[in-house]
Protein backbone atom coordinates (compact mmCIF):
# COMPACT_ATOMS: atom_id res chain seq x y z
CA UNK A 1 0.00 0.00 0.00
CA UNK A 2 1.52 3.10 -0.64
CA UNK A 3 -0.17 6.42 0.73
CA UNK A 4 -1.38 8.83 -1.84
CA UNK A 5 -0.33 12.39 0.03
CA UNK A 6 3.83 11.80 -0.43
CA UNK A 7 3.65 11.04 -4.03
CA UNK A 8 1.24 13.70 -4.50
CA UNK A 9 3.15 16.21 -2.61
CA UNK A 10 6.29 15.28 -4.80
CA UNK A 11 4.57 15.48 -7.75
CA UNK A 12 3.93 19.36 -7.34
CA UNK A 13 7.09 20.25 -5.41
CA UNK A 14 9.47 18.17 -7.77
CA UNK A 15 8.09 17.38 -10.68
CA UNK A 16 5.57 20.32 -11.58
CA UNK A 17 7.80 23.00 -10.21
CA UNK A 18 11.00 21.87 -10.17
CA UNK A 19 11.44 19.61 -13.15
CA UNK A 20 8.85 20.85 -15.92
CA UNK A 21 9.23 24.27 -14.64
CA UNK A 22 5.29 24.79 -14.95
CA UNK A 23 3.70 27.98 -14.61
CA UNK A 24 1.86 29.38 -11.72
CA UNK A 25 -1.27 29.28 -13.64
CA UNK A 26 -0.90 25.29 -14.75
CA UNK A 27 0.31 24.21 -11.06
CA UNK A 28 -2.94 26.23 -9.90
CA UNK A 29 -5.44 24.49 -12.32
CA UNK A 30 -3.80 21.28 -11.82
CA UNK A 31 -4.06 21.88 -7.67
CA UNK A 32 -7.87 22.84 -8.21
CA UNK A 33 -8.33 19.47 -10.10
CA UNK A 34 -6.73 17.53 -6.76
CA UNK A 35 -8.84 19.63 -4.36
CA UNK A 36 -12.14 18.51 -6.14
CA UNK A 37 -10.60 15.30 -6.54
CA UNK A 38 -9.95 14.40 -3.20
CA UNK A 39 -13.23 16.53 -1.93
CA UNK A 40 -15.33 13.99 -4.11
CA UNK A 41 -13.99 11.15 -2.47
CA UNK A 42 -13.90 12.37 1.04
CA UNK A 43 -18.01 12.74 0.26
CA UNK A 44 -18.54 9.84 -1.71
CA UNK A 45 -16.22 7.17 -0.01
CA UNK A 46 -16.19 8.54 3.43
CA UNK A 47 -11.99 8.74 3.04
CA UNK A 48 -10.00 11.56 4.42
CA UNK A 49 -7.35 12.31 1.86
CA UNK A 50 -4.92 11.93 4.05
CA UNK A 51 -5.54 8.16 4.42
CA UNK A 52 -5.74 7.51 0.82
CA UNK A 53 -3.59 4.64 -0.18
CA UNK A 54 -2.63 5.10 -4.16
CA UNK A 55 -4.54 1.60 -4.95
CA UNK A 56 -7.75 3.46 -3.49
CA UNK A 57 -7.52 5.70 -6.58
CA UNK A 58 -8.83 3.40 -9.23
CA UNK A 59 -10.27 3.76 -12.71
CA UNK A 60 -13.58 3.43 -11.62
CA UNK A 61 -13.39 6.35 -8.90
CA UNK A 62 -11.73 8.61 -11.43
CA UNK A 63 -14.62 7.76 -13.92
CA UNK A 64 -17.42 8.48 -10.97
CA UNK A 65 -15.45 11.85 -10.44
CA UNK A 66 -15.85 12.98 -14.12
CA UNK A 67 -19.19 11.94 -14.35
CA UNK A 68 -20.10 13.92 -11.27
CA UNK A 69 -17.81 17.18 -13.00
CA UNK A 70 -20.58 17.29 -15.46
CA UNK A 71 -23.76 15.73 -13.95
CA UNK A 72 -23.33 17.85 -10.83
CA UNK A 73 -21.37 20.49 -11.43
CA UNK A 74 -22.64 21.30 -14.43
CA UNK A 75 -18.67 21.56 -16.03
CA UNK A 76 -18.25 21.25 -20.14
CA UNK A 77 -16.90 18.59 -21.93
CA UNK A 78 -13.86 20.23 -22.30
CA UNK A 79 -13.50 21.29 -18.51
CA UNK A 80 -13.97 17.56 -17.76
CA UNK A 81 -11.15 16.94 -20.22
CA UNK A 82 -8.91 19.51 -18.72
CA UNK A 83 -9.50 17.86 -15.48
CA UNK A 84 -8.35 14.40 -16.70
CA UNK A 85 -5.48 15.78 -18.29
CA UNK A 86 -4.09 16.59 -14.92
CA UNK A 87 -5.20 13.66 -13.26
CA UNK A 88 -3.16 11.84 -16.21
CA UNK A 89 -0.08 13.47 -15.66
CA UNK A 90 0.08 13.05 -12.14
CA UNK A 91 -0.27 9.46 -12.79
CA UNK A 92 2.18 9.39 -15.62
CA UNK A 93 4.56 10.75 -12.67
CA UNK A 94 3.55 7.83 -10.27
CA UNK A 95 3.97 5.07 -12.94
CA UNK A 96 7.43 5.58 -12.66
CA UNK A 97 7.85 5.55 -8.80
CA UNK A 98 5.12 3.12 -8.26
CA UNK A 99 5.36 -0.18 -10.76
CA UNK A 100 3.89 -1.93 -7.81
CA UNK A 101 0.57 -0.39 -8.62
CA UNK A 102 1.15 -0.31 -12.11
CA UNK A 103 -2.21 -2.01 -13.22
CA UNK A 104 -4.12 0.54 -11.22
CA UNK A 105 -2.13 3.23 -13.47
CA UNK A 106 -2.78 1.81 -16.41
CA UNK A 107 -6.26 1.55 -16.12
CA UNK A 108 -6.65 5.51 -14.91
CA UNK A 109 -4.51 6.28 -17.99
CA UNK A 110 -6.35 4.72 -20.44
CA UNK A 111 -9.46 6.40 -19.49
CA UNK A 112 -10.33 8.39 -22.67
CA UNK A 113 -11.03 12.36 -23.20
CA UNK A 114 -14.84 12.65 -24.18
CA UNK A 115 -15.33 13.67 -27.55
CA UNK A 116 -17.67 16.72 -27.99
CA UNK A 117 -18.74 19.13 -30.88
CA UNK A 118 -16.30 22.13 -31.51
CA UNK A 119 -18.15 25.02 -30.29
CA UNK A 120 -18.06 28.11 -33.55
CA UNK A 121 -15.02 30.06 -33.38
CA UNK A 122 -15.18 33.91 -32.59
CA UNK A 123 -13.79 36.41 -34.17
CA UNK A 124 -14.50 39.83 -35.06
CA UNK A 125 -14.52 41.45 -38.99
CA UNK A 126 -12.45 44.63 -39.91
CA UNK A 127 -15.43 46.92 -39.49
CA UNK A 128 -16.06 45.39 -35.84
CA UNK A 129 -12.13 45.88 -34.87
CA UNK A 130 -12.33 49.31 -36.03
CA UNK A 131 -15.54 50.10 -34.17
CA UNK A 132 -14.17 48.60 -30.57
CA UNK A 133 -11.23 50.66 -31.22
CA UNK A 134 -12.94 53.75 -31.17
CA UNK A 135 -15.22 52.82 -28.12
CA UNK A 136 -12.53 53.55 -25.56
CA UNK A 137 -12.73 57.50 -23.85
CA UNK A 138 -9.21 58.67 -25.23
CA UNK A 139 -9.87 61.74 -22.63
CA UNK A 140 -9.13 59.08 -19.39
CA UNK A 141 -6.51 57.08 -18.38
CA UNK A 142 -8.32 54.34 -18.43
CA UNK A 143 -9.98 54.56 -21.61
CA UNK A 144 -5.97 55.57 -22.93
CA UNK A 145 -5.04 52.12 -21.75
CA UNK A 146 -7.95 49.66 -22.88
CA UNK A 147 -7.63 51.53 -26.50
CA UNK A 148 -3.69 50.35 -26.31
CA UNK A 149 -4.72 46.87 -24.67
CA UNK A 150 -7.30 46.27 -27.58
CA UNK A 151 -4.81 47.99 -30.49
CA UNK A 152 -2.10 45.07 -29.23
CA UNK A 153 -3.99 42.48 -28.57
CA UNK A 154 -5.85 42.46 -32.06
CA UNK A 155 -2.17 42.95 -33.68
CA UNK A 156 -0.64 40.74 -31.71
CA UNK A 157 -2.77 37.90 -30.37
CA UNK A 158 -1.17 37.19 -26.96
CA UNK A 159 -3.20 35.61 -24.57
CA UNK A 160 -4.54 37.47 -22.03
CA UNK A 161 -2.40 36.41 -18.81
CA UNK A 162 0.66 37.73 -21.65
CA UNK A 163 -0.95 40.74 -22.31
CA UNK A 164 -1.62 41.78 -18.10
CA UNK A 165 1.79 40.36 -17.52
CA UNK A 166 3.77 42.78 -19.86
CA UNK A 167 6.16 45.77 -19.13
CA UNK A 168 7.28 49.00 -20.68
CA UNK A 169 10.77 47.12 -21.22
CA UNK A 170 8.91 44.29 -23.50
CA UNK A 171 7.73 46.76 -25.68
CA UNK A 172 10.29 47.74 -28.73
CA UNK A 173 9.33 50.30 -30.40
CA UNK A 174 12.61 51.68 -32.51
CA UNK A 175 13.63 49.57 -35.33
CA UNK A 176 12.46 45.95 -35.78
CA UNK A 177 9.36 46.80 -33.40
CA UNK A 178 8.11 43.93 -31.28
CA UNK A 179 6.97 42.94 -28.06
CA UNK A 180 8.32 39.84 -26.08
CA UNK A 181 6.55 37.78 -23.91
CA UNK A 182 6.59 34.60 -22.02
CA UNK A 183 3.76 32.29 -22.55
CA UNK A 184 2.76 28.78 -22.08
CA UNK A 185 5.41 26.41 -20.34
CA UNK A 186 7.04 29.92 -19.64
CA UNK A 187 8.27 29.88 -23.51
CA UNK A 188 9.44 33.42 -24.74
CA UNK A 189 8.69 34.52 -27.95
CA UNK A 190 8.70 37.96 -29.63
CA UNK A 191 5.70 39.32 -32.34
CA UNK A 192 6.50 42.36 -34.09
CA UNK A 193 4.40 45.01 -34.58
CA UNK A 194 3.00 47.21 -37.47
CA UNK A 195 2.83 51.16 -37.96
CA UNK A 196 -0.32 51.54 -36.55
CA UNK A 197 0.47 49.71 -32.98
CA UNK A 198 3.69 51.44 -32.72
CA UNK A 199 1.90 54.53 -32.70
CA UNK A 200 -0.68 54.01 -30.56
CA UNK A 201 1.79 52.43 -27.99
CA UNK A 202 4.20 55.46 -28.71
CA UNK A 203 0.92 57.81 -27.54
CA UNK A 204 -0.02 55.55 -24.91
CA UNK A 205 3.42 55.32 -23.31
CA UNK A 206 3.89 59.49 -23.94
CA UNK A 207 0.65 60.07 -21.76
CA UNK A 208 1.94 58.29 -18.91
CA UNK A 209 2.32 59.84 -15.67
CA UNK A 210 5.37 57.94 -14.69
CA UNK A 211 6.66 54.90 -16.26
CA UNK A 212 4.84 51.60 -14.22
CA UNK A 213 5.65 48.40 -13.28
CA UNK A 214 3.32 46.41 -15.62
CA UNK A 215 2.00 48.16 -19.17
CA UNK A 216 -1.82 48.19 -18.14
CA UNK A 217 -1.87 48.68 -14.38
CA UNK A 218 -4.93 49.43 -12.63
CA UNK A 219 -5.75 52.66 -10.89
CA UNK A 220 -3.27 51.41 -8.11
CA UNK A 221 -0.31 50.38 -9.95
CA UNK A 222 -1.20 46.48 -9.89
CA UNK A 223 -1.86 43.80 -12.89
CA UNK A 224 -5.02 43.93 -14.29
CA UNK A 225 -6.76 40.94 -13.55
CA UNK A 226 -8.46 38.08 -16.83
CA UNK A 227 -11.95 39.52 -14.92
CA UNK A 228 -11.06 43.00 -14.83
CA UNK A 229 -9.74 42.79 -18.70
CA UNK A 230 -13.25 41.28 -19.74
CA UNK A 231 -15.51 43.66 -17.76
CA UNK A 232 -13.70 46.44 -19.39
CA UNK A 233 -13.93 44.60 -22.78
CA UNK A 234 -17.85 43.96 -22.30
CA UNK A 235 -18.32 47.60 -21.83
CA UNK A 236 -16.63 48.81 -24.78
CA UNK A 237 -18.25 46.06 -27.04
CA UNK A 238 -21.82 47.32 -25.69
CA UNK A 239 -20.50 50.89 -26.66
CA UNK A 240 -18.80 49.84 -30.06
CA UNK A 241 -22.41 47.54 -31.21
CA UNK A 242 -24.27 51.16 -31.60
CA UNK A 243 -21.72 51.76 -34.71
CA UNK A 244 -21.32 48.10 -35.78
CA UNK A 245 -24.89 46.04 -34.45
CA UNK A 246 -23.31 43.04 -35.99
CA UNK A 247 -21.17 42.42 -32.50
CA UNK A 248 -24.79 42.09 -30.62
CA UNK A 249 -24.61 38.72 -32.02
CA UNK A 250 -21.42 38.20 -30.74
CA UNK A 251 -20.18 36.65 -27.34
CA UNK A 252 -16.83 39.02 -27.22
CA UNK A 253 -14.44 37.78 -24.51
CA UNK A 254 -10.29 38.26 -24.49
CA UNK A 255 -10.21 35.43 -26.19
CA UNK A 256 -11.92 36.84 -29.27
CA UNK A 257 -9.45 39.16 -30.02
CA UNK A 258 -6.50 36.82 -30.07
CA UNK A 259 -8.73 34.78 -32.50
CA UNK A 260 -9.51 37.97 -34.75
CA UNK A 261 -5.68 38.00 -34.77
CA UNK A 262 -5.03 35.12 -36.13
CA UNK A 263 -7.80 35.33 -38.66
CA UNK A 264 -6.49 38.57 -39.65
CA UNK A 265 -3.19 36.94 -40.48
CA UNK A 266 -4.92 33.60 -42.35
CA UNK A 267 -6.58 35.97 -44.37
CA UNK A 268 -3.67 38.05 -45.73
CA UNK A 269 -2.34 34.10 -46.96
CA UNK A 270 -0.17 33.58 -43.97
CA UNK A 271 0.69 30.00 -43.55
CA UNK A 272 -0.64 27.93 -40.92
CA UNK A 273 2.92 27.17 -39.78
CA UNK A 274 3.77 30.35 -39.13
CA UNK A 275 0.43 32.01 -37.19
CA UNK A 276 1.53 28.71 -34.72
CA UNK A 277 4.71 30.40 -33.71
CA UNK A 278 2.95 34.01 -33.99
CA UNK A 279 0.56 32.86 -31.51
CA UNK A 280 2.83 30.24 -29.45
CA UNK A 281 0.82 27.37 -30.33
CA UNK A 282 2.58 24.33 -28.94
CA UNK A 283 1.38 22.69 -32.25
CA UNK A 284 0.73 23.55 -35.69
CA UNK A 285 -2.74 21.05 -34.85
CA UNK A 286 -4.07 24.26 -32.84
CA UNK A 287 -3.77 26.40 -35.50
CA UNK A 288 -5.99 24.41 -37.70
CA UNK A 289 -9.26 25.76 -35.76
CA UNK A 290 -8.73 29.04 -37.74
CA UNK A 291 -9.33 26.97 -41.24
CA UNK A 292 -12.09 25.61 -40.22
CA UNK A 293 -13.70 28.43 -39.13
CA UNK A 294 -13.01 30.81 -42.17
CA UNK A 295 -15.69 29.97 -44.83
CA UNK A 296 -14.19 32.40 -46.99
CA UNK A 297 -10.91 30.20 -47.65
CA UNK A 298 -13.03 26.95 -48.47
CA UNK A 299 -15.00 28.99 -51.06
CA UNK A 300 -11.87 30.56 -52.94
CA UNK A 301 -10.42 26.95 -52.77
CA UNK A 302 -13.68 25.73 -53.76
CA UNK A 303 -13.53 28.12 -57.01
CA UNK A 304 -10.12 27.05 -57.76
CA UNK A 305 -11.39 23.43 -58.22
CA UNK A 306 -13.70 22.05 -61.97
CA UNK A 307 -17.35 22.22 -61.67
CA UNK A 308 -19.22 19.10 -61.64
CA UNK A 309 -20.76 17.54 -64.29
CA UNK A 310 -18.98 19.37 -67.04
CA UNK A 311 -16.63 16.93 -69.60
CA UNK A 312 -13.28 17.37 -69.10
CA UNK A 313 -11.32 18.73 -72.24
CA UNK A 314 -9.44 21.95 -73.89
CA UNK A 315 -11.00 25.07 -73.98
CA UNK A 316 -12.17 26.16 -77.48
CA UNK A 317 -13.42 29.58 -77.92
CA UNK A 318 -16.74 30.13 -79.72
CA UNK A 319 -16.67 30.79 -83.47
CA UNK A 320 -17.20 34.66 -83.92
CA UNK A 321 -16.58 36.90 -87.20
CA UNK A 322 -15.41 39.97 -84.97
CA UNK A 323 -12.99 37.48 -82.90
CA UNK A 324 -11.60 35.82 -85.93
CA UNK A 325 -11.03 39.73 -87.73
CA UNK A 326 -9.18 40.36 -84.70
CA UNK A 327 -7.19 37.10 -84.52
CA UNK A 328 -6.03 38.03 -87.86
CA UNK A 329 -4.71 41.00 -87.46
Amino acid sequence: MTRLAGTLQAYFTTRLASELGASPHTIAAYRDTWRLLLGFIAETRNIPPQQLDLTQLTAEVISDFLSHLETVRGNSVTTRNVRLAAIHSFYDYAALRHPEHADTIRQVLNIPAKRHRRTDLTYLIAPEVTALLAAPDLNTPAGRRDHAMIQLAVTTGLRVSELTALTPQDLHLGSGPHVACTGKGRKHRITPLDRPTVTTMRRYLAGLAAEPAVLFPTRTGTPMSTDAVARRLSQHVAAAARSSPTLDAKNVTPHTLRHTAAMRLLHAGIDTTAIALWLGHQSVETTQIYLHADMSIKERALARTSPTGIKPGRYKPPSDKLLAFLQGL
